[in-house]
């Protein structure tokens, strides 16, 4: 895997576990509504063509996540944090 590929997948699995404690469906929910609201366009088309192949190594809760966002399901806003993408998508990636 790339080194792009690599910290795509670190990333991913940090943020699902630091949402484990919620149990699996929230922390799903939660991840995705992380990765759809702050993470690049190009981060995301990345972690979908990984999510694809069986050994990415993402986590079963980042795995899910990105592949309910690949499929177009977007989950309602986790936090307060993530409802400010409502307004603009400005300044909305993990990337600065």
């Amino acid at each position: 895997m790339s080194a792009i590929g690599d910290a795509t997948v670190r990333m991913a699995n940090q943020i699902a576990r630091n949402f484990e404690s919620r149990g699996s469906v929230a922390a799903v929910s939660a991840t995705a509504d992380h990765i759809q609201s702050f993470w690049d366009p190009r981060m995301k088309v990345t972690a979908f063509a990984l999510a694809e192949n069986e050994g990415s190594g993402f986590s079963p809760i980042a795995r899910d996540a990105i592949q309910q966002l690949a499929a177009g399901i977007i989950p309602k806003p986790q936090s307060h944090a993530t409802e400010f993408n409502d307004v603009d998508e400005s300044g909305s990636t993990d990337a600065g």
